[in-house]
């Protein structure tokens, strides 16, 4: 271990001293050709007039340009002039135009069509600093806009009060680092005070129409990442194999949207806010993550086809998720999960079914945790598998153990509350009607449950048998603990006999 130490230590202290004695050599040139070989590498087309000058380069009529694949269609970028200059003590200033447009052209059915954009930029500051193969970009700015400039349709002009859209940015502020070597790290950071847009489609043959608008304040964005100096797009499988992979997301302070559609007579308008949030996920060859949450959501409906507004809270609403990509012989990690917290709504909207205000109202909440190990039997993002996968060739997986960590359904002042784990053999598929047997148990507690069923009783929803039959079912699987509070333990053993409580069911 002291010798691993002191390696490490010497291998460190070489670094920095080789990085510090680098970073004057970095020069225009070197920022110039990382940009080209990111660019190129993600399958982007770069083009440019290049001329040298003692205070750095400067790249005249400089297009970027990628074909979609599997399409007519091509995306491309125009600059004027891109200028990078050497300020002298081993950074280098980036100077872009404050105007940039972008061109989306192609054909659909034989028909030629065209999206145009401008990126518009004030107060831009942008700086490179480090060593050729690992360069740092800082970045701030007042102001980013990306606004719909045009839009041509079956080779004709699409009319501007037709088509709308723009995005704004305020208060931009970020860094981003690249470090090249057999394959290319990344790592960023970007803070935004506020985000507005504004899109909007009225059809000039009709009354259809559609709108949406809103705000977004206080982002934060953050990624890391490591990719192959030569990227395949189409065969996700093999840059996974390679190393490919990334982990990063977004969170913002609050949020507010509306929503306006009219679409064959139909009318709908949405406003929603919220307090904050943000989404996290995970991508290598070992899994795929996705988290998302929102907090203090609110969202508010009004539609022709219902007669009355509708009014929606929640609390905090989520939901995640893990799951192995890559084939393998071995066990893998699994999980999912949804949380509803605090979900009440209007009393008219409980008025359609409770009018007499019989249940209560009480804030309802469902929570989900799952958890477990299974087997992946294919590389999930292989090309040839993936076809498999949508034609019903292949079976992707198999479950081998399921943990439920949390269960918490609570409505209308009952809840139903519980916990497990089982284990699935999968070469037993006859006892469980193809589905691998199960072994383990679950216990499940219920409370309020004959209060509820009493009041759905009193409200028509359930006939005086119906509820019979329910508390017939109840009492075989459960036992009292409390006043209106049942109990269960549901297991299955080995050999795949059910019983709750004790009693043998199966």
């Amino acid at each position: 271990m002291t010798v691993y130490l002191a390696r490490s230590c010497t291998a460190a202290l070489f670094y920095t001293i080789a990085t510090q004695g680098a970073w004057a050599d970095l020069t225009a040139k070197d920022v110039w050709s990382d940009w080209q070989a990111y660019l190129t590498s993600v399958g982007y087309e770069v083009a440019g007039t290049e001329s040298m000058s003692g205070s750095g380069m400067t790249i005249t009529d400089m297009s970027i340009s990628m074909a979609v694949p599997d399409s007519e269609t091509l995306v491309q970028v125009d600059m004027t002039e891109l200028k990078f200059v050497e300020n002298g003590d081993g950074t280098v200033g980036i100077m872009v135009p404050s105007s940039i447009p972008l061109k989306i052209a192609g054909t659909d059915g034989g028909d030629a069509f065209s999206v145009n954009f401008d990126y518009t930029n004030s107060g831009l500051a942008m700086m490179a600093t480090g060593s050729p193969n690992d360069v740092t970009y800082t970045y701030t700015a007042t102001g980013l806009e990306f606004a719909l400039a045009s839009v041509t349709a079956k080779g004709q002009p699409v009319p501007p009060e037709v088509a709308r859209g723009k995005i704004t940015l305020s208060d931009v502020a970020g860094s981003t680092q690249m470090q090249l070597g057999e394959m290319r790290n990344y790592s960023q950071r970007t803070t935004v005070g506020s985000v507005t847009y504004d899109m909007a489609f009225d059809n000039p043959e009709g009354d259809d129409m559609a709108a949406a608008n809103g705000t977004v304040q206080g982002l934060a964005i953050e990624g890391t990442g490591i990719i192959p100096l030569e990227m395949d797009p189409e065969n996700v499988q093999k840059m996974l194999g390679m190393g490919m992979g990334g982990n990063g997301g977004f969170s913002y302070a609050s949020g507010s949207s509306n929503i306006q559609v009219n679409a064959d007579g139909e009318q709908f308008q949405m406003n929603s806010t919220s307090q904050g949030g943000g989404l996290q996920f995970g991508m290598s060859a070992a899994n795929l993550v996705y988290s998302l949450v929102q907090k203090g959501t609110a969202v508010n409906v009004v539609s022709n086809q219902v007669p009355f507004p509708i009014a929606l809270n929640m609390a905090e609403v989520g939901m995640n998720f893990k799951f192995p990509v890559t084939k393998s012989d071995e066990e893998q990690d699994f999980a999912m999960g949804f949380n509803l917290s605090d979900f009440t709504m209007s009393d008219m909207l409980w008025s359609i079914f409770d009018a007499g205000g019989v249940l209560p109202r009480d804030p309802a909440t469902i929570k989900v945790d799952l958890t477990g190990k299974g087997k992946v039997l294919v590389d999930i993002f292989d090309p040839a598998v993936a076809e498999a996968m949508d034609s019903g060739e292949t079976t992707p997986g198999e479950v081998n153990s399921l943990m439920l960590n949390d269960l918490l359904i609570s409505a209308a002042g009952a809840a139903l509350s519980g916990a497990g784990a089982f284990t699935f053999d999968n070469s037993d598929l006859e006892s469980f009607d193809g589905m691998p047997r199960p072994a383990g148990s679950v216990d499940l507690k219920l409370v309020g449950g004959n209060a509820l069923l009493d009041k759905l009783i009193q409200m028509g929803f359930v006939s005086e048998d119906d509820a019979m039959g329910a508390r017939m079912m109840m009492g075989m699987l459960a036992v009292p603990a409390g006043e209106d509070t049942l109990t269960s333990k549901i297991a299955i053993n080995d050999e795949g006999h059910i019983s709750a409580n004790g009693q043998r069911l199966k």
